[in-house]
C-alpha cells in the first residue's frame, strides 16, 4: 500500500507515547495537510495562512477536530461578523472554505486520520461545514458599493494636487521633494497601467520594457508584472501591460523619475522602482496611508481607495473603445466577467453612445421613408 502525501502513517510513528497525545496528533494533522497542499504546488503563504486559521478555530472551539461540531462553526461565524472589527462576507466565506478543505482532508479515508482518532480517542472527525452554516457565493461582486471608478474631474484634481505638492515642497527648500515626486508618479502609474497595489509595490526598474510599436517611448512603453494575483494559492501570474496613447503623459513622468529623480537616492544595489529615503522598497502601508491623506486633502469620497484607480483604468479603456479582450489581458483577469464587473462607464459615455445609436437608427428610417 502506497501512502499519499500527508497520510497519518507517514507522520505518526507507531508505539511512540506522547506527553500530550491530542496536541501531537493535531500538529501532525496540520503538517500532513500542509504536505498535501504542497504536493498540489500551492504557495507557502497560502498553506501557512490556512494552518493559522485552523489553529485559530481550534482555540475558539476549545476542542480538537475529532470533537468539532457544526455549532462550533456557527458560533465562530457570529464572532467574525460581530463587533467593530467585523469581517466582510467574502473574508468569512474564505475562512469557511479553508475549514471545509481541512475537514475534507482529515475525513478522507486515504489519509488514515479516521482510524488514528478512533483508536486513540474513541471519536472521529467529521465535516462540520455544510450549506446551511457557511456563506454562499451568491453575487459575482461582493465589494463595497461605494467603491467605484474615479471620474475624469476627480482624477484631474487628484493629480493636480500631487503635482502642486511637489512644486510647493521644491520651492520651499524643505526635504521631501523626491518623496513627493515619487508618490505622485506611483499613483499616476497605478492608473495609467491599471495595476494592483502589490503589483505596483513589487515593480523593479528591470520590469520597465519597450513597446515595439512605439519606439520613441524607449524602455517605458510597457510594464512587466511578475507578481500578479495568484489563482487558488498558486504562484504569482505574470503579464505585460502595454502603455496606451491616451496615457502617454505618464510615460514622461516615469522617464523623469527613473533617469533624474531616482538616482538622487543613491541606491545602486536596490532593484525596486519605488525606493524610500532609507533605500528600501516602498510598502503597501505607505501607499494606502498616502492615498488616504491626499484623498482627504482633495475632498474626495472617503470610500475611494487606491484600488479604485485600477477600476478607473478599466472603465476608461472601455470608454476609449478598446476591445474587452484587450482590457482583460491588460489587467490580468482570468475571466471576462471579472473585467465587466470592474467597468462602470460614465454618464457622458452613455450619452454619446445613445446619441450615436439614435442618429444611426433614425437616419436609416429617414432614408427608407424618403422616396427620393
Amino acid at each position: 500500500m502506497v501512502d499519499v502525501p500527508g497520510s497519518a502513517r507517514l507522520l505518526l510513528v507507531a508505539g511512540i507515547a506522547h506527553l500530550n497525545e491530542e496536541s501531537a496528533v493535531f500538529e501532525a494533522m496540520l503538517t500532513g495537510w500542509g504536505r498535501q497542499q504542497q504536493s498540489r504546488l500551492l504557495g507557502s503563504k497560502t498553506v501557512s495562512d490556512r494552518a493559522r486559521l485552523v489553529r485559530r478555530f481550534t482555540e475558539f472551539a476549545d476542542s480538537y477536530p475529532w470533537a468539532w461540531g457544526p455549532g462550533d462553526v456557527e458560533d465562530f461565524t457570529v464572532s467574525l461578523a460581530s463587533g467593530p472589527g467585523a469581517r466582510a462576507p467574502s473574508t468569512i466565506r474564505g475562512y469557511h472554505l479553508a475549514l471545509r478543505m481541512f475537514c475534507d482532508y482529515v475525513t478522507d479515508a486515504r489519509y488514515g486520520w479516521l482510524k488514528e482518532c478512533r483508536d486513540r480517542f474513541g471519536a472521529v472527525p467529521s465535516q462540520v461545514c455544510h450549506e446551511w452554516n457557511t456563506v454562499a457565493h451568491l453575487n459575482e461582486y461582493e465589494g463595497r458599493p461605494a467603491r467605484r471608478p474615479l471620474t475624469y474631474s476627480e482624477l484631474q484634481d487628484l493629480f493636480d494636487h500631487l503635482d502642486a505638492q511637489v512644486e510647493r515642497t521644491a520651492s520651499s527648500g524643505r526635504k521631501g521633494t523626491l518623496s513627493a515626486l515619487r508618490d505622485a508618479q506611483v499613483f499616476k502609474t497605478a492608473y495609467a497601467f491599471g495595476l494592483r497595489r502589490n503589483e505596483l509595490c513589487r515593480l523593479d526598474v528591470a520590469d520597465l520594457r519597450p513597446n515595439p510599436h512605439v519606439p520613441r517611448w524607449g524602455t517605458y512603453g510597457s510594464v512587466h508584472v511578475r507578481y500578479g494575483k495568484a489563482v487558488r494559492g498558486g504562484v504569482p501570474r505574470r503579464r505585460t501591460v502595454l502603455a496606451v496613447p491616451e496615457f502617454d503623459w505618464a510615460i514622461e513622468g516615469m522617464r523623469q523619475w527613473v533617469e533624474q529623480a531616482r538616482p538622487l537616492f543613491k541606491a545602486p544595489g536596490q532593484p525596486a522602482l519605488w525606493v524610500t529615503e532609507r533605500l528600501s522598497r516602498v510598502s503597501l502601508r505607505h501607499l494606502d496611508a498616502r492615498f488616504a491623506d491626499v484623498r482627504e486633502q482633495v475632498g474626495l469620497d472617503p470610500a475611494l481607495s487606491l484600488h479604485c484607480l485600477r477600476h478607473s483604468y478599466v472603465t476608461h479603456l472601455i470608454e476609449f473603445g478598446y476591445p474587452e479582450r484587450f482590457v482583460q489581458e491588460q489587467v490580468g483577469h482570468a475571466y471576462a466577467s471579472t473585467t465587466a464587473i470592474y467597468a462602470s462607464v460614465s454618464n457622458d459615455f452613455k450619452d454619446k453612445t445613445l446619441k450615436s445609436a439614435l442618429a444611426r437608427v433614425y437616419a436609416q428610417r429617414t432614408d427608407q421613408e424618403d422616396p427620393s
